[in-house]
């Protein structure tokens, strides 16, 4: 045996010999350099499964959760398939100061995996409407006649009942909750109401519904639940973040090892309207706080994990709405002018021919203020700048660190790590008018402001009358445009203490195309234990279908790998097959029985085909 040739079905330059001398060491490993070989294949190939797999399975959970996310926004517009019995429904009720709202709920069965939440969206009929009625006036009205509060409420529950299915009714919560109305009667007035509510709603309708489920909220629970929501439907709980996601470190409360959890940063919430004006954020490290102005609570359905735990500082302040905050500065300036001319012997304001000016009009615009026996002319000067310094003292700041309006107790905040969207006020201000709305700089609203104010109140009717402003505005809104302008300036700065080169503040309407009601919070927070009537079950088929799941996501990798094990093998058995060949013809081939050996003869070849 001289020479052995290789050949493949490949092209001619893929043919080789070579001797006998040499094969042994090269094509026909021995048994100790196969073992060697298979070790080094085992380990390439654990290896591949730890980074290319583990990798390619934390990239498939975050693009499935991005994928269901943005799936989510899509489909939250579509009509709500009724026929679906794996849907749950819920109802809120707000019975408010002007009126009252019924609000239906809707989400899928929860997937069984507690650190999660239940994916709540708003009902919408055939037409893609959201499931809402409205009715009025307030339910405080009937304050003298409690017995009729459940027909007032009638109404209401009659609408959402026809759009629930019949055989849904009996599960799904119903929960009315009272706001800023109510809270103004006295206590015994109160009860009478809510406890005809109780008395009559289960006698007419098959709703979950207890005697806890309906009560009168405080501000601080309207702010938290207004909170709950917004965070909710930017997506701020889920914890599953993908790279350039903003995360914050949090101290969990209740958390034994007192270890910060990184989380998603949640987002802070300010409101102003026409009364009062609001504040909402979360306070991700332990801080010293006044209990009545922290809300501190778990939105998972595990009391004893921590990861949905948030502590809220949550504010209101009555007065320092856009229209209250008006109406005080209107009755300084009529007190103040009535003592000055009365000191001075002046008569300033008391006609049209001799106004006050009042920097916080537009130019030239005239108006007339209080009641008919001391009513007070004013002309309009628009000097944005010196508005604001008028406005600074009802602020109500205090000397003292960390306070805000009304000297009102607030925690840090990290100006470099967090982020503020505002409501109301915030957005009508920047955006009827001024055309601003979005993202907030400071420097521009300024001039922008400023160039507003100091353009005369004529050409500024003019421009309304083109339909220049938004569609919603009003003369009222052009009237007092200039003071709500520098009134939300100084309430956020100088109130609120945001440095003007802040840049995370986005003043909206909208959040993803919908108006998000902190009825979306309440029932969220209100309905946050339901999914452990389904955790046991989803647990016990995840048993039997988890090789399912997993044999899902790393298909083609385990596809992959068994190719490779079993082209390594077939190569290993072919080699050990050769040296096998080998053997027995080197045992057959003596000195004496090659004569073509003993001749000097070149050695024939063997051909061997892989």
């Amino acid at each position: 045996m001289g020479r052995i040739s290789i050949s493949c079905l490949f092209p001619a330059s893929w043919h080789f010999s070579l001797s006998s001398q040499v094969l042994p060491r090269i094509v026909i490993p021995s048994l100790r350099q196969l073992v060697f070989i298979g070790l080094v294949v085992c380990l390439v190939g654990l290896v591949y499964v730890m980074l290319i797999t583990g990798r390619g399975h934390a990239s498939w959970i975050r693009k499935e959760s991005h994928f269901h996310r943005h799936l989510a926004r899509v489909t939250d517009v579509e009509a709500t398939d009724t026929s679906n019995p794996n849907l749950n429904y819920g109802l809120v009720v707000d019975c408010g100061s002007s009126g009252s709202r019924v609000f239906v709920y809707c989400w899928p069965r929860h997937n069984g995996n507690p650190h999660e939440l239940l994916d709540i969206r708003q009902m919408r009929d055939q037409n893609r409407k959201p499931v809402v009625m409205k009715i009025k006036p307030g339910i405080s009205e009937l304050a003298k006649t409690p017995q009729k509060a459940s027909d007032y409420i009638y109404p209401l529950l009659s609408f959402a009942a026809q759009h629930i299915p019949k055989n849904k009714h009996q599960e799904t919560p119903l929960y009315i909750l009272c706001t800023a109305g109510m809270r103004i009667l006295p206590d015994s007035q109160q009860e009478a109401l809510l406890e005809d509510l109780r008395t009559d709603i289960p006698v007419h309708f098959n709703f979950l519904f207890s005697d806890s489920h309906v009560e009168v909220i405080s501000g601080k629970q309207e702010g938290v639940y207004a909170w709950i929501g917004i965070n909710f439907v930017l997506g701020r709980f889920n914890h599953v973040h993908n790279d350039g996601d903003a995360v914050v470190e949090v101290h969990v409360p209740g958390n034994d090892q007192q270890e910060a959890q990184v989380r998603k940063r949640t987002a802070g919430v300010l409101d102003m309207g026409g009364v009062s004006t609001q504040i909402a954020y979360e306070v991700p490290k332990t801080e010293e706080v006044a209990k009545n102005l922290l809300a501190e609570f778990n939105l998972g359905c595990d009391a004893h994990r921590t990861e949905h735990v948030y502590r809220v500082y949550v504010s209101t302040f009555l007065g320092f709405g856009g229209n209250a905050a008006r109406q005080r500065y209107e009755e300084s300036l009529l007190r103040n002018t009535a003592a000055r001319n009365k000191l001075l012997g002046q008569q300033v304001g008391e006609t049209a021919e001799s106004p006050l000016l009042d920097p916080c009009l537009p130019t030239d615009l005239q108006d007339e203020i209080g009641p008919p026996a001391q009513k007070l002319h004013l002309r309009g000067t628009g000097d944005f700048e010196r508005c604001r310094q008028l406005l600074q003292p009802f602020l109500n700041r205090t000397s003292e660190n960390q306070t805000s309006l009304n000297g009102i107790y607030q925690p840090t905040i990290d100006y470099s790590n967090s982020q503020f969207y505002g409501f109301s006020e915030f957005y009508y201000c920047t955006e009827d008018v001024l055309r601003m709305g979005g993202d907030y700089n400071s420097s521009k609203y300024g001039q922008a402001a400023k160039n507003y104010c100091t353009t005369k109140w004529r050409t500024l009717k003019e421009r309304f009358d083109s339909g220049l402003y938004a569609s919603h505005a009003d003369l009222h809104r052009l009237k007092y445009q200039c003071f709500k302008s520098a009134w939300m300036y100084e309430v956020f700065h100088a109130g609120f203490s945001f440095p003007t080169n802040y840049k995370n503040l986005k003043t909206a309407l909208l959040v993803y195309d919908k108006e998000v009601q902190w009825t979306l919070g309440a029932i969220l927070y209100r309905t946050r234990f339901l999914p452990l009537r389904d955790i046991q079950q989803e647990s016990l088929k995840a048993v039997h279908s988890h090789w399912r799941h997993s044999f899902s996501f790393v298909n083609n990798h385990y596809l992959f790998l068994a190719c490779f094990f079993i082209v390594v093998l077939s190569i290993m058995l072919y080699l050990l097959r050769l040296r096998r060949i080998h053997r027995r013809a080197t045992q057959r081939c003596t000195p004496s029985s090659v004569p073509w050996l003993e001749e000097g003869l070149g050695s024939p070849t063997l051909p061997i085909n892989l």
